[in-house]
């Protein structure tokens, strides 16, 4: 599977899921030509590239990866990580994903961690 790390994804949980799972292919945002692009362009993007996008932006991030599965157009993932979670929290609801997940269950999907 291939990630994206939004612009102010926290550090330390990609260090850790870096750590985790050495094969992780995972790029940030700020490392790519999206640096500073609006959501719908960052979405556009890792659509274009295959990516599940991880993100701490429910403000408005969502609201347009939602318009993508509306329209039809391609939406690889959105894995939603509050930023007020505590980072083992977080991380443990990631590895699981990331660990048995497949691409085909992100498609189309906005997932809110933690899982319930």
């Amino acid at each position: 599977m291939r990630f994206a790390a939004d612009e102010n994804f926290n550090g330390h949980i990609l260090d850790r899921l870096r750590q985790t799972f050495e094969e992780l292919d995972v790029v940030r945002i700020q490392d790519t030509s999206c640096y500073g692009a609006s959501d719908p362009a960052v979405l556009e993007w890792a659509a274009q590239e295959e990516r599940i996008l991880l993100t701490h932006d429910v403000q408005t991030l969502v609201s347009y990866a939602y318009e993508r599965i509306e329209q039809g157009l391609p939406m690889p993932g959105v894995i939603l990580v509050p930023n007020t979670l505590v980072i083992g929290l977080a991380f443990n609801d990631l590895e699981i994903l990331i660990g048995v997940g497949q691409p085909e269950d992100f498609e189309n999907r906005v997932i809110f961690i933690p899982l319930h």
